[in-house]
């Protein structure tokens, strides 16, 4: 009989964490028209001339503190997903795992379905809020790609699914084995993006960025906008955790060049709640579905010594989805 193909994408990760191969992650990631959006020529120059060259090393060391027995913690907890998943939907189902990035390949993963014979195929970007450089470029390969096929099958897409609810509840059952109310503040660390790529998502341009509050509520002129997707993200969460407004801060984490992106940042964020005396902070990272670079070392190791030394004592993480089970539960809903 028949199966439904499923395919889950994350973002990707180096095949080690060893400088050459980081070199071709970062070249590959970077030199995609959706995450460093301007002119090609430009964008080559100043990838391949500039940003892989010298950060590559850099990145790399960063890497090898967070690589373990198990290689990459991205990686590792994708695949368990995957067959977390595929377990969970049995056997009218075959389920795929790639990345946008380097290993293993959409292309590949794309390339299985099709000799698996499926009658249709459902695509899940692994990014709970929509974004351009994440969800978009994910959708755009992939139709390319399937575009080439001879027969195509019915293939459909998850957008986004920032206010999933049991998402949301693992989130919160994460957040309270660190018992929340032990804490000063909490933050939620969204990614960054330039500030430009979410005016494009403004399709009537008179909406985005016109006022400090414009991504506060999420309605029917933001509904695809990153940032609004990821304030409604906390608000739920903080929802859920009976959190007060005043209690709770969302920000902004990992910019790249001089321009503006998303704010605030996070890193201003920190300084902010130092001078106002704050010592404990619990941070979410609700944009990433599985633990990697930026919550095991930009948020517990960076963040941490960052506010230590603005006279805090300490950032505790709120681990990701991971291997939990109701977040199994919840692709088996969006897909069913």
């Amino acid at each position: 009989m028949s199966k439904k193909g499923i395919l889950l994408v994350n973002l990707g990760t180096p095949d080690s964490p060893e400088t050459a191969d980081v070199r071709k992650y970062l070249d590959q990631f970077l030199m995609d028209e959706r995450v460093i959006d301007i002119p090609k020529l430009n964008r080559t120059l100043l990838v391949k001339g500039i940003i892989v060259p010298f950060r590559s090393p850099k990145t790399a060391k960063l890497y090898k503190e967070i690589w373990n027995e198990n290689g990459s913690p991205l990686l590792y907890y994708s695949r368990i997903q995957a067959k977390m998943l595929q377990e969970k939907l049995g056997d009218d189902y075959h389920v795929e795992l790639a990345m946008r990035y380097q290993s293993p390949s959409i292309e590949s993963a794309l390339a299985n379905l099709k000799a698996g014979l499926v009658e249709s195929i459902q695509v899940i970007p692994m990014f709970p809020q929509y974004a351009s450089a994440s969800s978009g470029s994910v959708i755009q390969l992939v139709m390319e790609l399937v575009s080439n096929w001879p027969t195509v099958p019915p293939v459909s897409f998850v957008n986004s699914f920032h206010d999933n609810e049991l998402m949301i509840k693992v989130f919160a059952e994460n957040a309270r084995k660190h018992q929340v109310e032990s804490y000063d503040h909490v933050l939620f660390s969204f990614h960054g993006l330039p500030e430009r790529q979410l005016l494009k998502c403004d399709h009537t341009g008179s909406y985005c960025l016109k006022s400090a509050d414009c991504c506060q509520t999420l309605n029917d002129t933001n509904k695809f906008c990153y940032s609004a997707q990821g304030h409604d993200t906390a608000r739920l969460i903080a929802a859920a955790l009976n959190l007060p407004k005043d209690k709770y801060t969302v920000c902004f984490q990992s910019r790249l060049g001089k321009e503006p992106w998303v704010q605030p940042y996070t890193t201003d964020v920190l300084k902010k709640l130092a001078a106002e005396g704050k010592k404990r902070l619990l941070v979410f990272s609700p944009a990433f579905v599985a633990d990697c670079l930026e919550t095991l070392y930009e948020i517990t190791v960076e963040y941490h010594e960052e506010f230590r030394a603005l006279g805090g004592e300490h950032v505790q993480l709120v681990e990701s989805l991971n291997d939990n089970p109701l977040f199994i539960d919840a692709l088996a809903g969006m897909i069913k």
